[in-house]
C-alpha cells in the first residue's frame, strides 16, 4: 500500500482535527484575528486563483491524474499553489485562533508541510509519466511550495485563462468551510 495515496484520499479530512482543536482552545486577540485572516484571505486568494484556471480536476480524491499540464496562472509561479494556499490558509486560522501558542501553529505547519510533502510525490511521479519532458523542463524552472517572483514563459502546449465562475464553483465547499470556522473563532472572541 503507498501511503501517499492513502493521504491523498484523506487530504479533505485531515484538517478536521485541527480546525477542531483551534475553535475549542481558541484564545484570540485584536492582533491575532487580524494578523492570522491576512494569512489565510492570501491562502485562499492563491487556492481560488488556482482552481479558476485548473478547475474541478483538483477536487479528485480517488485518482491522481491530470488531463492537461498546466502551467498558467499560479502555476506558472510554484507548481502547487493549492497546496501553498492550503498551508497559508491552515496557519492563518492556528494565528486568528490564538490556541495552544506556539504549538499549534508548530504542528500545522510541519503535518501540512508533510502531508503535502507526500503528495506531491506520488503526484509527480503521474505527471512526470503523463507529461514526459515538457514536465521535466517545467520542474526545472518552476519550484514546488516557494514561489518564484517571474512567472514561467516555457513553450508548453497548453493554455487556459482563469474562469472564476468555475473557480467559485469549484472553490465553494472550502469557501464554506472557511467562514464556517472563522466565524466560530469570532464567536469564542466575542463571548470570552
Amino acid at each position: 500500500m503507498d501511503i501517499r495515496l492513502k493521504i491523498f484520499e484523506l487530504r479533505s479530512y485531515t484538517p478536521i482535527p485541527f480546525l477542531l482543536v483551534m475553535v475549542l482552545y481558541a484564545d484570540p486577540t485584536v492582533a491575532t484575528l487580524i494578523a492570522g485572516f491576512t494569512v489565510a484571505l492570501l491562502g485562499e486568494a492563491i487556492r481560488f486563483w488556482g482552481v479558476s484556471i485548473a478547475g474541478s480536476e483538483t477536487r479528485t480524491t480517488g485518482v491522481i491524474g491530470a488531463t492537461n499540464l498546466i502551467t498558467d496562472g499560479p502555476f506558472g509561479h510554484v507548481r502547487n499553489p493549492l497546496y501553498v494556499g492550503n498551508i497559508l490558509m491552515y496557519l492563518g486560522i492556528a494565528i486568528m485562533s490564538n490556541a495552544l501558542v506556539p504549538y499549534l501553529v508548530a504542528v500545522v505547519f510541519v503535518w501540512f508541510a508533510l502531508q503535502y510533502h507526500l503528495i506531491v510525490l506520488r503526484e509527480e511521479e503521474h505527471l512526470r509519466t503523463a507529461f514526459g519532458p515538457e514536465y521535466g523542463t517545467y520542474c526545472e524552472k518552476v519550484p514546488r511550495f516557494i514561489p518564484r517572483i517571474r512567472r514561467y514563459a516555457g513553450d508548453h502546449a497548453f493554455h487556459r485563462e482563469p474562469n472564476f465562475s468555475r473557480g467559485l464553483k469549484s472553490e465553494m465547499r472550502t469557501l464554506q468551510g472557511f467562514a464556517a470556522v472563522i466565524v466560530l473563532i469570532l464567536v469564542r472572541y466575542f463571548t470570552r
